[in-house]
């Protein structure tokens, strides 16, 4: 199916159900929530989802499992979408909280061939086959360190909200200790408590995911070093490393100069 709206289809009895979609540039797909769990991949472009809990961001080729049930909106920068959606039953195994994950190549060719079936597939041909090979691909697809939590305190996470759209790898705990009125050492809990993590592990985290958008946009390395504030590519090379296990140059737009 392609650029079928899900409510058409969701009723169907069919354990998993493939759409592709194309969407318009930087589209949102506003909050909400869907039944059935639904892995999102985009073929092109790049994806930026958020829950109550956190962001995930999702480059070109690899996918987010979203749980059934979880209110979460999407910005699409230009997105095509092979998305599955699948009944809760049907995968007891899926997560409790969003996930971003690699994309195998078999993976990839079987999303390719789910989105061509009927809505109603025969249960027994070709297109039932391959929506049980992919169930059980799903099952072995790798975890991406592309997440960063989000604060429940409103204060706080609007702090959060913010440093995103403008990261500073420089930006130091006292500036945003002094905005919440709090201490240095009250905020540190209070991040550590809401997020899992440091403040300064969770700047390190939201720079490196800046990145990502940054060079998936085209672009070079060393101009993405220079906007967080990294005094050398080599530097922003180490911490990106380090956050996301792949080099930056991986995540560059096709035929984008590295430098």
């Amino acid at each position: 199916m392609r650029n079928v709206p899900l409510a058409d289809v969701d009723s169907l009895d069919r354990d998993v159900l493939a759409i592709g979609t194309d969407y318009p540039p930087d589209h949102l797909l506003e909050f909400h929530e869907h039944r059935r769990a639904q892995f999102l991949h985009g073929a092109t472009g790049l994806m930026e989802v958020e829950t109550a809990d956190g962001t995930w961001t999702v480059p070109a080729d690899r996918a987010v499992l979203i749980p059934p049930r979880t209110r979460h909106q999407v910005l699409m920068r230009g997105v095509s979408t092979r998305s599955l959606y699948l009944e809760p039953a049907a995968v007891p195994w899926f997560p409790a909280r969003c996930r971003v994950v690699a994309v195998s190549p078999l993976l990839r060719e079987l999303l390719r061939a789910a989105v061509d079936a009927e809505p109603e597939y025969p249960r027994h041909g070709r297109d039932a086959a391959v929506m049980e090979l992919i169930r059980h691909e799903l099952q072995a697809l790798a975890p991406l360190p592309f997440d960063l939590p989000l604060p429940r305190n409103p204060r706080l996470r609007a702090l959060c909200l913010e440093f995103q759209r403008r990261p500073d790898v420089h930006a130091p705990l006292s500036g945003w200790a002094a905005r919440l009125h709090l201490s240095e050492r009250t905020l540190n809990r209070l991040f550590r408590a809401e997020t899992g993590l440091t403040y300064q592990r969770w700047r390190q985290r939201a720079c490196a995911l800046h990145a990502i958008r940054l060079l998936a946009a085209g672009a070079t390395v060393t101009a993405v070093a220079a906007a967080l504030g990294y005094d050398t590519p080599a530097a922003f090379t180490v911490m990106f490393r380090r956050e996301t296990g792949s080099a930056p140059s991986g995540f560059l737009t096709r035929g984008a100069a590295p430098g």
